[in-house]
């Protein structure tokens, strides 16, 4: 289906697309929310807000939580103030605080103004928090029930409200303070004795989320304790909201985004056809970054340009010994990233795999540095230079397995995201070390 609506874009760009408007009109009627989310993204700006007009009004609401934060900041901005209220009666809190989170601060606070209280409070209550945090992604639209009500109490109470929260699994257990006790299954409740207490019934052992936990932190509870829904508690244990899965869902595909595209320096919410302007001086960072470390890593060879014009064959060799390096400090800087990610890595345990690294890169070095150096000593007919080879390998590789267990964690102390910058710190490291060790051995032993 989404095929099908591309096809007729090469009309908009024409400046032809009237002609046909009504019959890409019928096929976006088809179409689910998601499936017009994807055509979105999936065509330059231009057509991209032709199409966008011609979505319903009904869908357009829910085709907006699924398009990537540029993207939806592009549609947002074209709204005027009645449509983003109107937005805001039909979105989740939390919903609709993403999606008002891509807005300038100026329009954030205006659109705040023209709510009415309850809703201002709620949605103030969830911006308050940073988007990648519990209290950034929580719903303040909860149910609550004291332990001492019967389970009849909790069913007429249920019906009294005719309507209940979406992926609504459970009822949040408070005390009269508001504190968190626990959680009621639905299953439990509609299948217990109306007379038993809430207390018999509730789940105790649930844990609630506080407010400040990271959304991997969140994400890691729910998978490990299969939840549907958890309450989101402040540092009184006091009930502020809940999260549901629906949430979670998108923090491990943004996750998962990040992981492919943070290495070159891409954001996961990226618009793919987004234009040249705002394109360039994202990525102009980047390269400037790298621009730095490429000339780190050729100060380092200058140094030994003497040495260089000696024996030529260092200038063939250089790469090998930095990217062996650079290979061997990656799969320790992957492996442990996912470590930290999934909870598996901390300070108790990052000697026992600081061990581990030392060993297998030990390993790894003499075995390809042998080979390596016989190589080379054949090849050029050089037993130094194969020596030299070998033992600067052995080096970087080793140097490289230390960088890349303790670089995640350095880098997290420091408040900077490990999987962005610890491929480019990664790199400029193995790079020196190795070009160093090669070098510097290399104008020893032929002196």
């Amino acid at each position: 289906m989404v095929s099908e609506v591309q096809e007729q874009l090469g009309d908009v760009l024409r400046g032809r697309f009237p002609q046909t408007s009504a019959e890409t009109r019928v096929l976006l009627e088809s179409m689910r929310p998601v499936e017009i989310a994807t055509l979105l993204e999936s065509i330059p700006p231009k057509a991209r807000r032709v199409i966008w007009d011609l979505v319903d009004d009904d869908f357009s609401v829910q085709v907006l939580q699924f398009l990537h934060d540029d993207v939806s900041a592009e549609l947002l901005e074209t709204m005027n103030m009645a449509e983003l209220v109107a937005i805001a009666d039909e979105l989740e809190t939390d919903d609709f605080a993403d999606l008002l989170q891509q807005l300038p601060q100026t329009m954030i606070r205006q659109v705040l103004d023209a709510l009415d209280q309850s809703d201002r409070l709620r949605l103030e209550a969830v911006l308050s928090w940073p988007e990648d945090t519990a209290g950034g992604m929580m719903n303040t639209d909860t149910i609550t029930v004291r332990p001492r009500h019967t389970a009849d109490v909790v069913l007429r109470y249920l019906r009294l409200r005719k309507e209940m929260p979406e992926t609504t699994d459970a009822l949040i257990v408070v005390n009269d303070h508001d504190e968190y006790v626990g959680m009621l299954p639905l299953t439990a409740l509609l299948t217990s004795d109306p007379s038993v207490n809430v207390r018999e019934i509730m789940n105790s052992e649930a844990e609630a989320i506080e407010v400040d936990a990271s959304a991997t932190t969140v994400a890691r509870i729910f998978a490990e304790q299969d939840l549907v829904s958890a309450a989101v508690v402040n540092h009184d244990g006091v009930v502020i909201g809940r999260i549901t899965i629906d949430d979670v869902v998108d923090v491990i595909i943004e996750e998962a985004d990040e992981a492919v595209l943070a290495p070159a320096g891409l954001d996961a919410e990226e618009d793919t056809f987004a234009t040249a302007r705002s394109t360039f001086p994202r990525r102009a960072i980047w390269l400037g970054i790298n621009l730095i470390t490429a000339f780190l890593a050729s100060a380092v060879i200058n140094a030994f340009e003497g040495t260089i014009e000696k024996v030529v064959a260092l200038a063939v060799l250089m790469p090998i010994v930095a990217s062996m390096g650079g290979i061997a400090g990656t799969q320790t800087l992957t492996l442990v990233i996912r470590g930290i990610a999934l909870g598996h890595v901390a300070r108790g345990n990052l000697r026992w795999l600081l061990s581990r690294e030392f060993k297998v890169a030990c390993l790894n070095g003499l075995f390809w540095a042998i080979l390596v150096g016989f190589t080379t000593t054949w090849v050029f007919g050089d037993a130094t230079l194969g020596i030299v080879l070998g033992i600067a390998m052995i080096i970087n590789i080793i140097t490289a397995a230390f960088a890349g267990t303790l670089l995640p964690g350095l880098l997290q102390r420091f408040g900077i995201d490990p999987a962005i910058a610890g491929g480019v710190i990664l790199t400029t490291f193995t790079d020196v070390t190795g070009f160093f060790a090669f070098l510097g051995l290399a104008t020893w032993a032929y002196a």
